[in-house]
């Protein structure tokens, strides 16, 4: 069974993966990252219990306005999963350096890396060392596929990008979990990224992403519905008109 989902002007053809219990499939729950600096906002929405890590960038931190390293102690200390923190240099020998010194911030930061040959080298040797690693700025299921093979926690497919673009982000979603569900060895986790809208997260949801990770506005959203809120106002003046209280 699959379903055709409205998406902007296009469609994307989302077949949704269906959990066997002898299929070797782990996935629980999709995971949910924050993606900000805001220390605020996460702080806010962690009060949820509906936040399991936080994704940072260099965008991100700079418009905190904060000293990086003082932002990621704070995140750290408010959300005990997985924190995304981004190394800044392009070369494997400053890569590894700026990540081993992100990494002595906290047990719980994740080294974010780019998508390329010196990314993925870094990502081998942080890894290997048990430090885990976000492949950032995937763009194709090639690209997925080396960063699985050089051992990555997390790879982060930019959907809403290549929607930009013309392309239909949730396919190339749809592509990393079919190649990574072929092979038993590669455990690396698709954390969904450039989320735009409620519907990616369904959409990501459907085609068995394991982590999503949502700008606080967008996660904000998912609990809105106009019917929601239009059947509380009824019942709440149907009450009112009882005269009776609960309390």
């Amino acid at each position: 069974m699959s379903y055709t989902v409205p998406h902007g002007m296009r469609s994307a053809k989302i077949t949704p993966r269906v959990h066997m219990m002898n299929t070797g499939n782990t996935r629980q729950t999709m995971k949910f990252f924050v993606d900000t600096a805001d220390v605020d906002e996460i702080r806010d929405l962690a009060a949820t219990g509906m936040v399991d890590g936080v994704t940072t960038n260099p965008s991100l931190v700079a418009k905190s306005g904060r000293d990086f390293i003082d932002v990621l102690k704070e995140i750290c200390d408010i959300v005990p999963g997985p924190v995304s923190a981004e190394v800044t240099a392009t070369d494997h020998e400053n890569m590894l350096a700026e990540g081993r010194k992100l990494a002595e911030v906290a047990p719980n930061v994740t080294i974010k890396v780019p998508l390329t040959w010196d990314g993925l080298k870094t990502c081998r040797v942080l890894t290997s060392a048990g430090t885990q690693v976000n492949v950032t700025l995937c763009f194709s299921a090639n690209q997925a596929l080396l960063a699985a093979k050089a051992g990555a926690t997390f790879v982060s497919p930019f959907v809403g990008r290549l929607d930009d673009l013309g392309l239909e982000g949730m396919e190339l979603i749809s592509e990393i979990r079919t190649i990574y569900d072929n092979y038993a060895a590669l455990d690396t986790q698709i954390l969904v990224a450039s989320i735009r809208s409620t519907n990616h997260l369904k959409q990501a949801a459907l085609i068995g992403a394991d982590v999503s990770t949502i700008p606080p506005a967008v996660l904000r959203k998912l609990a809105h519905h106009t019917l929601t809120d239009q059947g509380l106002a009824a019942f709440l003046a149907d009450w009112q008109k009882s005269g009776q209280a609960i309390l």
